[in-house]
């Protein structure tokens, strides 16, 4: 209290209310004209606007609004309130669709939407209410991360950070991390450990550190794009899943994201009544779709789209990994997971960014009970000494940790090949406990390419025939004749062989014949140990 204050004891009830009613004012959107217009003029919505256009009208309850800064050095112990409003982070629980979310949205006008000691005491505040309640959590960032003048004394910092709540989050609640603006150390490690990261395109950023402390610590000049953008973080790191062209439209896409998600794990994914099938030209073209030539592409999403509901197909980390496609879709009304090689793409082969982009859509979908969809075209996994190096036998050892570990709903379709161990990170056959394995009449089922294996296998014997090449021919047709969807159901390996238009109901019903809860034995532990 200043010396020139009036005593509060001498204030009438109408005169504190007043008070408090102006200190609320003056942190607000109209109180501040110049710093809003200014993010205005870059194309971004105000950290307040934002949370206003994702949560239904009228639901957000915001907390914290009065919270004042807490500077520890001695060049920013004079700040008030009025130098930080709502010490520059906006946190409150609100409603998307309905459901209850706990949300946290930095404010970059406000010193650059850095996160003071107060701001992070909200963010976690929020954070354990989502805990506690089991409600998604929501991040909306546009700021560089741990406020540095706050940071320079060991007093307050020494305590470290609080991401205990985000762990314990982890596989009970939803957690998004949108990056709209700034969004280097601070924010990236918030996003770390969250399970839906989109990003603006050409306005946000994330990345461990922003390019000045890149070039103080390495001494290599990076621009922002470089090191953090949306097309680097999205395509090369695969740390975000989607761009989005403006505020808007990411949070129409979190929205859509947290439609096929329960609010926690014990509860189911929301169902929609009414649905559109696919049309019957995009049911039809599933007859003809692989071509006669094994060597020749497709396109998968036509596939997807002759399954799935209409325009209902949400894809996550297109950039990344493309030769496996994740996404969540619904059938019949009921969200489902759905991981499919895609031919077009280095053949459908699993290298090791496809393991990680695939492992983890997995345990997200086996933790939020989404069942999974597996659509097959695998030669494999890939060979050679830069894929060794990479670590391949232990990226993929750790899809096939996570399809074994998960307990909803699986169904593997082998649409054409289904070589060596991709058949068994696919789901194939009863490699894991699945509810449905079937194969396409197109189908090719066996434990390695036979072009490859009979050059190995055989070699010797090509090399001493009288025409090499016709024999060779000779042994791939023979082999190839092995490999067929009526061979492969021959031994109970598949469950059936299907007509291509069969599919979705073939696994519409299985999916809905699979609803109830099912206890896996599993041996008195506490958990499994990740391979990565």
């Amino acid at each position: 209290m200043t010396d020139d204050e009036p005593d509060r004891r001498t204030l009438s009830t109408a005169e504190l209310r007043e008070r408090v009613a102006a200190a609320k004012e003056a942190v607000t959107d109209d109180a501040r004209a110049d710093a809003i217009e200014k993010q205005r003029a870059a194309g971004k919505l105000t950290a307040r606007e934002r949370i206003q256009y994702l949560c239904d009208e009228g639901s957000f309850k915001e907390f914290g609004q009065l919270a004042a800064p807490a500077p520890t050095t001695p060049e920013t112990r004079d700040w008030e309130r009025e130098d930080a409003p709502a010490d520059g982070i906006i946190t409150g629980t609100g409603e998307v669709d309905g459901r209850p979310v706990a949300v946290g949205a930095t404010d970059f006008t406000v010193k650059g939407g850095s996160i003071g000691h107060t701001g992070g005491k909200k963010m976690r505040r929020v954070g354990e209410l989502a805990l506690r309640r089991g409600f998604p959590f929501i991040l909306l960032h546009d700021g560089g991360g741990h406020r540095i003048q706050e940071g320079l004394d060991a007093r307050p910092y020494a305590s470290g950070g609080d991401f205990v709540f985000q762990a314990k989050l982890s596989g009970w609640a939803p957690q998004i991390s949108a990056m709209m603006g700034p969004g280097f150390a601070a924010p990236t490690n918030y996003a770390a450990t969250c399970d839906f990261v989109p990003m603006v395109e050409d306005q946000a950023t994330m990345g461990v550190a922003g390019p000045s402390l890149v070039e103080a610590a390495l001494g290599v000049e990076l621009s922002k794009a470089e090191i953090g953008g949306a097309e680097f973080q999205t395509s090369v790191t695969g740390m975000a899943d989607v761009t989005y062209e403006d505020d808007e439209a990411c949070l129409d896409g979190i929205k859509r994201f947290l439609s096929y998600l329960p609010s926690n794990a014990t509860e189911s994914p929301p169902r929609r009544e009414r649905y559109e099938p696919p049309t019957e030209d995009a049911i039809d073209a599933l007859t003809d779709i692989i071509p006669a030539n094994t060597k020749k592409g497709y396109d998968i999403y036509d596939v997807i789209e002759g399954i799935v509901d209409q325009r209902s197909f949400f894809e996550l980390k297109p950039r990344y990994a493309p030769n496996i496609v994740t996404g969540f879709a619904r059938l019949e009304g009921q969200p489902i997971g759905v991981v499919a090689n895609n031919p077009r793409l280095k053949a459908g082969t699993f290298d090791v960014p496809a393991c990680d982009k695939s492992s983890h859509f997995v345990s997200m979908c086996d933790a939020f009970g989404v069942p999974l969809l597996f659509l097959m075209d695998v030669p494999g996994i890939l060979p050679g000494p830069d894929s060794e190096e990479e670590g391949i036998a232990r990226h993929s050892g750790k899809v096939m940790f996570e399809i074994n570990r998960a307990t909803v709903p699986k169904v593997s379709v082998v649409l054409r090949r289904g070589y060596g161990a991709g058949y068994v990170l696919m789901g194939g056959g009863r490699s894991t406990r699945n509810e449905l394995t079937v194969v396409w009449p197109t189908a090719e089922v066996a434990a390695m390419g036979i072009e490859g294996a009979v050059d190995i296998a055989y070699r010797r014997e090509i090399e001493r025939a009288d025409d090499p090449e016709q024999r060779r021919e000779e042994l791939v047709r023979k082999f190839m004749n092995r490999t067929g969807a009526i061979r492969a159901v021959e031994a109970f390996g598949v469950d059936a062989a299907i007509d291509p238009v069969e599919t979705r109901e073939w696994v519409a019903d299985t999916f809905s014949r699979s609803e109830t809860a099912y206890d896996d034995e599993w041996p008195p532990k506490k958990h499994g140990i990740n391979p990565i």
